[in-house]
């Protein structure tokens, strides 16, 4: 590839070659052109550290009478750089100096066209002088100048060095989920034992957030103490005393179980101490499903979010197991908007193996959902991970499947599988992660002290579309849009 980005016949790296000095002619020109992409703006941003938000914020360039959010005018004489770098002189040239005028603004979407003619040579010291103009796709001008360089003495031809590939790491999805709860009401929400700063600022920050309106069951005393310590404001909060953890739970439980809660949420107590609560067969809220956890995770490198399941309540489900496990998850998708949800039946292989049981249960749930006992998605397994993420590695091995490249779950073979790829993806890809447990007669949110605020915010924006979804269909419209 050339610096334009060219390849020569047999699809390879189109080599590059630079102009000498003694082979640069009077009025000879080169040129390239770039369109401009919120990438190059934020990249630019980050290397020159100007964050001026007329360049990211449409609200506040209209207020800056600016028609459309505007690029760095630098970037636009970056380009001239490029030229000049890369094709006249090219390689070997030594940027002197330049005298850039910035003529108009450079929008989001613009095709700029950088361009460069010899005006002047000096062979004392092989300074050549270049008249500058960048325009854009409707040829107006937006820089004019010049350019002076020292120019190169000896010929080079080499093959175009391959630049790094560059990913942008943004949490705007997050931004998204938390958007959609903007119209609904605070949920009622049950928290249990919120005995440490982490879990008690959860919910406080999730209630000013609009998403939760909280409960706080525990010790008063305790967590009117915790408040004042770390300067949160509860005193607009219900709260329930009661002596510890354990009764936490069991109060926590119960408030849903009567209607006045409509989420519970994990405090500072274990998880197993909650969900036995929650599962108890006369005081609990089971239903007819079995109790499921699910990871909504939105990794930058994957154009849709990944709801992952199970990866934190059932240790080696079974088959029957995995059928309520899917459809849960496939039932959360949609409250999510994902219309028909796309289901990866995850394996260490993409082929029946009678000696790995898994691959056995995947052919089973993709005839169960064919037959019509698991409804709403389109199942698809066994698929290794990369299968299923990954379009291009499915062709490779010769795998047709309407899944493979566009999974909206991934259903794990085991809690130990689920728990371990949730976390790889939140600590090397970045990812965001919220989590809600599902199949209980109210939406559970189990947070952790390493969570972020990011994270317990869109927990608790789940469960609130989870709670919507399930009350008048006027309020679950709001929380589809």
């Amino acid at each position: 590839m050339n610096a334009n980005g060219e390849l020569d016949g047999n699809g390879q790296a189109a080599p590059i070659e630079n102009v000498t000095f003694d082979e640069i002619q009077i009025g000879q020109t080169a040129s390239l052109s770039r369109t401009l992409t919120v990438m190059d703006v934020e990249l630019f941003a980050t290397v020159s550290g100007n964050i001026d938000p007329v360049h990211f914020d449409a609200k506040f360039a209209a207020d800056c009478r600016f028609p459309k959010v505007i690029g760095h005018g630098m970037w636009s004489g970056a380009l001239i750089s490029g030229v000049l770098g890369t094709q006249l002189p090219g390689a070997g040239t030594i940027y002197a100096g330049q005298d850039l005028r910035f003529k108009r603004p450079v929008g989001l979407g613009d095709v700029i066209t950088a361009t460069v003619v010899v005006r002047e040579k000096r062979a004392d010291k092989n300074i050549v002088v270049f008249d500058c103009l960048c325009t854009n796709q409707d040829g107006e001008v937006v820089v004019t100048g010049t350019a002076e360089v020292v120019a190169p003495t000896r010929k080079v031809r080499r093959a175009a060095q391959e630049l790094p590939r560059i990913q942008m790491i943004r949490h705007d999805k997050h931004d998204a989920l938390l958007h959609k709860c903007d119209a609904l009401p605070p949920v009622p929400t049950a928290v249990a034992h919120p005995c440490d700063e982490s879990s008690l600022r959860g919910a406080v920050e999730a209630a000013e957030a609009g998403l939760i309106d909280p409960i706080l069951v525990g010790p008063a005393a305790k967590i009117r103490a915790l408040a004042a310590n770390h300067g949160l404001d509860i005193a607009r909060y219900r709260l329930i005393d009661v002596e510890h953890s354990h009764a936490a739970a069991a109060a926590a439980v119960a408030l849903a179980r009567n209607g006045e809660a409509e989420a519970v949420m994990k405090g500072s107590l274990h998880t197993d101490e909650l969900m036995a609560e929650v599962v108890k067969k006369e005081t609990g809220l089971r239903t007819a499903r079995r109790i499921s956890h699910v990871f909504v995770m939105n990794v930058p490198t994957y154009p849709r979010a990944l709801l992952i399941t199970d990866a934190a309540i059932n240790i080696y489900p079974t088959l029957e197991d995995k059928v309520h496990i899917v459809q849960n998850a496939i039932d959360l998708a949609k409250v999510l908007g994902v219309e028909t949800p796309r289901v990866a039946i995850l394996s260490a292989v993409e082929t029946l193996n009678p000696k790995i049981a898994t691959t056995l249960e995947a052919a089973a749930l993709c005839k169960m959902a064919d037959r019509g006992q698991i409804k709403g998605g389109i199942l698809d397994g066994p698929l290794a991970f990369d299968n299923a993420i990954s379009a291009e590695a499915a062709r490779i091995k010769g795998i047709n499947s309407p899944v493979s490249g566009q999974a909206d779950i991934l259903l794990v073979p085991d809690l130990e599988a689920g728990n371990m790829l949730a976390k790889q993806l939140s600590f090397l890809a970045n990812a965001d992660a919220a989590g809600i447990v599902l199949g209980a007669r109210v939406p559970v949110i189990l947070t952790s002290r390493a969570d972020n605020v990011r994270t317990r915010l869109a927990s608790c924006a789940v469960a609130a579309l989870v709670a919507a979804s399930r009350r008048r269909p006027a309020v679950a419209a709001l929380a589809a849009e």
